[in-house]
């Protein structure tokens, strides 16, 4: 699915199940604890952490679709087109970062 087939199917999803969007600063808010809760699960699965019992049975994949979900909304609420936006900064880092990371010698 493109994104902004994405952002459509966010914005149905809300006016038919949501009532309305929440304003923008709850919204950042709910992004920042969304991904708070990617950070607990990379740092406990992946980084030197232990995970705790209760933290097993999370699921990463939901959790950064929780993510994504938010950024749809907000990009929904501040006009804005994340596709026409994910393609100018693929495109500026393509242009920019290739050689870089091509020569980074920590990357080999």
């Amino acid at each position: 699915m493109e994104l902004k087939n994405a952002q459509k199917v966010v914005d149905d999803w809300i006016q038919n199940h949501g009532v309305r969007y929440f304003n923008e600063l709850t919204n950042m808010a709910q992004l920042t604890e969304e991904v708070g809760e990617v950070a607990r699960i990379i740092a406990r699965r992946y980084g030197e952490q232990s995970e705790k019992e209760s933290d097993t049975h999370k699921d990463l994949g939901e959790e950064l679709a929780d993510v994504l979900f938010v950024v749809l909304c907000l990009a929904n609420q501040t006009g804005v087109d994340l596709q026409a936006a994910f393609d100018k900064k693929l495109d500026l880092k393509t242009q920019r970062d290739h050689d870089r990371h091509q020569n980074n010698e920590k990357l080999k």
